[in-house]
């Protein structure tokens, strides 16, 4: 795994009317039949925070007399995640989805608060020398399956140097014999061991990626957009797969997408985030039904309605602020039609409100 760049850009979080209608015939929607061996979760990110560093170089900065820039991609984030089940994290591009995504696996270090992992905290824990018995625990699945599988290497390498690195196979033969179990977990033939990722299409590179990551038997994956980068038909067969192998293994899943009608299929829990804060956290049912967050229902309401023809749509309103310079008190404030002096003055604290946790005064103060 190799790091990122901090998120930048300003995509939206919502797909055509085509995304929404095969998602929605393709998945169906059932109860998690994972039961849960430990009634406390299985990771639990508290006040995580992540801040870079993108000023000019000193001398320029002298010269010019420019200040510091400090981005914070990640601002004060916590949530849990119990075992066996998924949360998704949804908002527009460079709200920080990804930045919280490599703080959970450890490609960043946080700059404030922690992450544990089935009671442990994590970044502690790598920087010991158990770091790499809990690598084994904590895998990621990564957007791009054109980008994140080596080109040279043949896929027989590709799944089974995490098996080789970690000490798990040691005989060539019994090395084969296991690639060649991970690729059937994932739809494809032992045979394929032999061929490049450029023999692949996009949906089978993403499975071999799947399997490059079931390799060590991990409990928790992260998924950062596995599917975005892929067709709409084959975006559906990678994720029946993907939960397909979350009630066979019991898998806990972090998954990112900017897709609501595909989170709304794969998720158990919806984390929406704004400018590197969570504003709204509740089971999908809930969030989907009776969206409290002024953020999440534009969102939501963006959504085309198949059955709702000459509805006229609401898209969301406004632009991202520069996050290099975000607006006071509520982040959201400049686009909130329920915004008031307050809004712009005080940051509001993700509060419990029925059941949902959301960072909102208008719905502290019940004026929405």
């Amino acid at each position: 795994m190799s790091a990122a760049r901090p998120p930048e850009g300003a995509r939206t979080a919502v797909r055509s009317t085509e995304v929404v209608q095969c998602a929605a015939d393709v998945f169906q929607e059932s109860p998690n039949e994972v039961p849960a061996d430990d009634a406390s979760p299985l990771v639990v990110a508290h006040d995580i925070a992540r801040t870079f560093d993108v000023s000019a170089p000193w001398l320029n900065r002298v010269i010019e007399r420019q200040p510091r820039l400090l981005l914070h991609a990640v601002d004060g984030v916590s949530f849990t995640i119990p075992r066996g089940q998924t949360l998704a994290l949804v908002g527009e591009s460079g709200c920080g989805k990804s930045t919280v995504a490599r703080l959970l696996v450890g490609l960043y270090n946080p700059s404030r608060g922690h992450v544990r992992f089935a009671g442990k905290d994590v970044h502690a824990t790598f920087a010991s020398a158990q770091g790499r018995a809990l690598r084994q625990h904590i895998q990621m699945i990564f957007q791009d399956p054109y980008a994140s599988l080596n080109p040279r290497w043949k896929v027989e390498g590709i799944v089974g140097e995490p098996l080789v690195e970690h000490g798990l196979v040691v005989e060539k033969g019994a090395l084969r014999d296991r690639v060649g179990e991970l690729l059937r977990s994932v739809g494809l033939s032992p045979h394929d061991m032999a061929k490049y990722p450029h023999q692949f299409s996009g949906g089978q590179r993403q499975r071999i990626s799947i399997a490059r990551a079931l390799a060590t038997a991990p409990e928790f994956l992260v998924c950062d957009e596995p599917t975005s980068a892929l067709d709409v038909s084959v975006q559906a067969q990678v994720l029946n797969i993907m939960k397909d192998l979350q009630r066979e293994r019991g898998l806990t899943y972090l998954f990112i997408s900017h897709n609501l009608a595909v989170v709304r299929h794969v998720s158990d829990q919806v984390g929406v985030m704004y400018l590197g804060r969570l504003v709204e956290i509740a089971d999908k049912r809930t969030l989907f039904a009776t969206p409290r967050h002024p953020y999440t229902r534009m969102l939501l309401d963006a959504i085309p309605q198949l059955h709702a023809t000459g509805r006229a749509r609401t898209p969301v309103q406004g632009e991202v602020p520069n996050p290099l310079s975000p607006p006071t008190g509520c982040a959201f404030h400049p686009r909130c039609p329920h915004a008031n002096a307050r809004c712009s003055a005080e940051r509001p604290k993700l509060q419990s409100f029925e059941g949902i946790q959301v960072a909102c005064h208008a719905v502290e103060e019940n004026r929405i």
